[in-house]
């Protein structure tokens, strides 16, 4: 792919095993791209192995074989300008407590040889709206801002791609909304983003690509839309009007849960039947109802879906 930010191909990773352990094979022939100027959702459940395919581009972990490529720079044979080309903000945080976010800026600047008279670190502090917190210790920050001061200090090398490893875990919402309002600006500038998260609704709303790994393999890679559209399935929530105690059954539905004392939630292919054959079947059971929602599957939906199939074949092999 010839703009592609990132190029990754069969890449493994293998931990060496020890007396009470086994080798770990942690990354398994994963391929993909990252699209130059997309953001783009890296997902996969707790040690599915995004954190170590982040370390290996950043240059913590060494790979056990594959290639990366950072802007075009093969991590082995240019490591050096592939360092440069990224940005890395991880779930850590990780800056000397003592020092003023000015000074966490101009001291990560020295460590990439960055002459002071070509510093941004004033630009970036307006940039992450700190400019009022210059010279305050560093500890003294909220937990909104250390995660802002983390973004500016990946930045200060005008890197072209920036990773952002799960950047809102312990965050409330509205530094959240904050956070994905600056990372909106700097894609719109041109920078590519790759965002690790937990939250599925805001890689569904944010990221125009997503790749899901789990157990060390690449399960799905699509554009956002169309992985969603995969599915094919639709919820429709039911109130009914007296508790409910067998659910109602048909061979189409794909899942009929309770989810309330007077709740049901049904779920069905939109190829094998209408929402109105799902009422009408309901009905014909017995239910009265007095209440209807639906709402189409999400990302949510496909991830815990695509997951599962991954885990049921794990253990079948």
């Amino acid at each position: 792919m010839a703009d592609a930010a990132i190029e990754i191909r069969d890449l493994r990773k293998e931990y060496a095993g020890s007396a009470k352990a086994p080798p770990k094979l942690a990354l398994k022939g994963v391929s993909f791209d990252v699209p130059q100027g997309s953001v783009f959702g890296l997902l996969g459940p707790n040690g599915a192995g995004k954190s170590t395919l982040i370390n290996i581009m950043a240059g913590l972990v060494n790979k056990t074989g594959g290639t990366v490529r950072i802007w075009g720079r093969d991590i082995d044979e240019d490591h050096r300008n592939a360092k440069l080309n990224i940005g890395i903000v991880p779930q850590e945080i990780v800056f000397d407590p003592f020092f003023t976010p000015y000074e966490v800026l101009e001291n990560q600047s020295g460590f990439y040889g960055i002459a002071k008279a070509l510093r941004r670190s004033e630009e970036l502090l307006r940039a992450v709206r700190l400019e009022d917190k210059r010279d305050a210790y560093a500890r003294t920050l909220s937990g909104g801002m250390k995660r802002r001061l983390l973004i500016a200090k990946a930045m200060v090398h005008s890197p072209p791609i920036l990773v952002l490893d799960e950047p809102t875990a312990g965050v409330d919402v509205e530094l959240r909304k904050q956070l994905w309002e600056l990372v909106g600006e700097l894609n719109a500038e041109g920078v590519t983003v790759v965002l690790t998260t937990h939250y599925l609704e805001e890689a569904e709303e944010l990221c125009e690509q997503i790749a899901i790994i789990n157990h060390g393999e690449l399960i799905a890679n699509k554009p956002t839309r169309e992985l969603v559209g995969m599915m094919g399935e639709k919820i429709i929530a039911l109130t009914v009007d007296s508790d409910v105690g067998a659910l109602p059954a048909d061979p189409r539905f794909r899942k009929c849960q309770s989810v309330g004392e007077r709740v049901i939630e049904i779920t069905y292919d939109k190829s094998e039947m209408t929402a109105g054959q799902v009422l009408a079947q309901v009905q014909a059971q017995g239910f009265t109802i007095e209440d209807v929602s639906t709402r189409e599957a999400d990302l949510e939906d496909v991830f815990v879906q695509l997951t599962g199939e991954a885990d049921l074949a794990a253990a079948s092999s």
